[in-house]
């Protein structure tokens, strides 16, 4: 039964390699995916036990990992589709072959060597499954839908518009005209769409603020596919900054960045290598990479999370294609001295300390707000006229003449 489940892994991981991207490339994934699976079944045919075990556990952890991370994601975002149906599938028999190649290898060690299965098994759940789902899942997200409220809902006046990025990419927005000259891009959290930043948009407009609310890549009715590390920032950022750099109605020294969580992230990298980013609000920020995470604890806690992530990460990268960013500590440096407010949740322990590792390398222009009994991008559900306070307040002192 062995080369026929490899046959059917192989057929699901085609068809689901074969719903995305350009013809060519779709071809190509396909191809490579065939060549793959017929030299499983071969060598399955004619290897010895534990070659047919060792073959087994291979292309199950790849099942498994590409399996349960496409399939959540589109159950999660679209439902049951066809890539959904077909990533269900591939975790199927991604688990089967993974626990027969297991055994089969397990069985073949002999006497009380076995017991290292145990630590062996732990080794590639924590760093080849965990971070190789986590990585499928974070660049295999489909767009979710927008919803039905708009700027409307709050009273504001808003324009539906488009425009691209450097490298193509046509980005979907919300824009509502400043009355003071100064404008904020408003990007939502890795998953969410623009609808996720109209409360935030409402308390900057009631002060005469211009706000661009987008759709980042992948999400909502922009194109291009997610990579929900939000490695693609730095070009959608500088699209978005292009586009009110061409309203007359904003000043080109008064353009500011205000992120949620990914968004924030996304704000705080951009700003490094972006000077018309004249200051950054970002909320619930911990990180895009693992240069990000100095704020990690030591030993082995840190070091096996710190590996896991390493993995993540540099998958993810493979997989997406997407360019690494600066890291956010390098980008507060390169700032030079423009002025940043980070947001930290006081009901979420990381938020707090990724802040004050974030603000260390410019202590004179990093202001870090704490916002008490707040979880993650709360703050203004939470203290709204604290919220206010210091956001407007943040972003009077930053971006007066």
């Amino acid at each position: 039964m062995l080369p026929a489940v490899l046959a059917v892994e192989g057929i699901a991981f085609a068809l689901l390699a074969g719903l995305d991207g350009s013809v060519t490339w779709q071809a190509a994934r396909v191809l490579l995916v065939v060549v793959v699976t017929a030299w499983a079944v071969w060598l399955t045919r004619r290897a010895r036990r534990v070659g047919q075990g060792a073959t087994a556990l291979a292309l199950g952890i790849a099942g498994t990992a590409a399996g349960a991370g496409a399939a959540s994601a589109h159950l999660a975002k679209a439902g049951p589709d066809a890539a959904a149906a077909a990533a269900v599938v591939v975790l199927v028999t991604g688990v089967v072959l993974l626990a027969w190649g297991a055994a089969t290898l397990i069985r073949a060690i002999p006497g009380w060597w076995r017991l290292l299965a145990v630590p062996m098994a732990m080794a590639v759940l924590w760093f080849v499954l965990l971070p190789l789902t986590v990585a499928v899942n974070a660049t295999n997200r489909p767009p979710g839908p927008l919803g039905p409220v708009t700027p409307a809902r709050y009273g504001l006046g808003y324009q539906d518009v488009v425009f691209r990025t450097v490298d193509g990419v046509r980005l979907s927005a919300w824009y509502i005209p400043p009355r003071n000259g100064a404008a904020v891009v408003l990007l939502p959290g890795a998953g969410s769409t623009r609808t996720a930043v109209l409360g935030q948009a409402a308390v900057l407009a009631r002060h005469g603020y211009g706000a661009l609310l987008v759709d980042t890549r992948g999400h909502g009715r922009s194109g291009g596919h997610a990579m929900d590390f939000g490695w693609w920032g730095n070009r959608d950022l500088a699209g978005a900054v292009s586009f009110l750099d061409r309203q007359s109605g904003v000043r080109a020294d008064k353009i500011a960045v205000l992120g949620e969580s990914m968004g924030g992230e996304q704000a705080l990298a951009a700003a490094g290598s972006d000077p018309r980013i004249r200051a950054v609000v970002a909320e619930g920020a911990t990180g895009q990479q693992l240069a990000d995470h100095g704020w990690l604890p030591g030993g082995t806690e840190g070091a096996l999370q710190r590996g896991m992530e390493w993995v993540m990460y540099s998958a993810a990268g493979l997989i997406s294609g997407a360019p690494q960013p600066m890291s956010i500590p390098d980008a507060v440096r390169a700032a030079g001295g423009r002025p940043t407010l980070i947001i930290a949740g006081g009901a979420v322990a990381d938020e707090s300390a990724a802040a004050r590792w974030f603000r260390a390398p410019s202590p004179a222009t990093v202001q870090v707000w704490v916002v008490p009994d707040a979880g993650h991008t709360q703050g203004l559900s939470t203290a709204p006229r604290a919220w206010e306070a210091h956001v407007i307040g943040f972003l009077d002192a930053a971006l007066e003449p």
